[in-house]
């Protein structure tokens, strides 16, 4: 059992620095036991008699289908919000669509454009609002992806990550999740591609009380050297495709090929948050080769998320209340 609480009942999860360094280990454990419990068939539905209402202003494969999937195992419900009958901020209010949604169910996950949608989301219900990915961060997937390393590390402490791409959400939110379970991460994005800066200071705050470290720059074959583990995302994002011939062009000398990878460790790791665009952002015999871990990093969404439901609607109480 996790030393640390994960209870987190009632709380938005917005980007990571929502939580504490103790409290993401703590996820991750428990993540880890919920993996195991539903691999043995052992019973833990903790939600049961709770819904769960999901917003999607973009298209989603891995997050509608785990959420979905995990309020179903957890014993919960989930509600499949499509946009085409909300269609936020236009057929309704942000306010008006918050204060409905707090009368019917228990929480509230959205996969917006715009983080500032959630910040008012947020704001204006009193039910627990879940980040199912932002123009600014994408909570959920970073959890996934270090219980991922963990699992084929064996440990995250002093481990060393590369970043290769868009310094946008998903990079952002790799930023907390290394920071805070004391990892090494190095970005290499072009010039004016680079990541948040207000979230790159308090990533770089949090690895330095941790005993990590994060390092920006523009080189790939820098920030790959010696890597453990390299990351990869597409390089062009839902909402930005007026920008996708600029960007192709730009982001060119960083597509993850086998002479890229070969820099990194003979064992490293290859991981992608998928969707992929072969050719781009990777080429097919890294997607596909030995090293990558992108299917593990798909499933333990599942995992992650389901772990995060409970905290944020049960807390500790949950698994004490079964031993678990």
């Amino acid at each position: 059992m996790p030393t640390a609480t994960t209870d987190l009942r009632g709380q938005d999860f917005l980007t990571l620095a929502d939580l504490a360094p103790e409290q993401v280990l703590g996820l991750l454990d428990r993540a880890a036991q919920l993996k195991i419990m539903q691999a043995d068939r052992q019973p833990h539905q903790f939600l049961s008699g709770l819904s769960l209402a999901m917003l999607f202003e973009k298209a989603s494969l891995r997050t509608r289908t785990t959420f979905m999937v995990g309020m179903s195992q957890l014993g919960g419900f989930a509600v499949d919000l499509m946009n085409e009958h909300t269609q936020i901020g236009v057929r309704e209010s942000i306010p008006d669509i918050a204060r409905n949604l707090e009368r019917w169910v228990d929480a509230l996950m959205a996969r917006v454009y715009s983080h500032r949608t959630l910040e008012e989301l947020a704001a204006w219900a009193e039910i627990p609002v879940i980040n199912g990915l932002s123009d600014l961060a994408h909570p959920c997937q970073a959890l996934a992806d270090v219980l991922t390393i963990r699992e084929h590390l064996g440990g995250l402490a002093g481990r060393r990550l590369a970043y290769v791409g868009d310094g946008f959400n998903v990079c952002n939110s790799l930023l907390f999740a290394g920071a805070q379970t004391g990892m090494h991460v190095r970005v290499a994005s072009p010039v004016g591609y680079e990541p948040d800066e207000d979230m790159l200071e308090r990533a770089q705050e949090i690895a330095e009380d941790g005993g990590g470290s994060i390092g920006i720059g523009n080189d790939p074959k820098a920030a790959v050297d010696g890597a453990e583990v390299v990351y990869t995302d597409a390089w062009v994002s839902m909402g930005l495709e007026d920008e996708a011939a600029e960007r192709r062009e730009v982001f060119a000398p960083f597509r993850v090929d086998r002479d890229l990878l070969a820099l990194a460790r003979p064992t490293a790791a290859f991981m992608h948050c998928l969707p992929a665009h072969r050719g781009e952002e990777v080429t097919d015999d890294v997607l596909d080769g030995p090293r990558s871990i992108v299917f593990d990093q798909a499933e333990n969404r599942l995992h992650a998320q389901k772990a995060l439901l409970v905290a944020i609607l049960r807390g500790d109480d949950a698994f004490e209340a079964t031993g678990a």
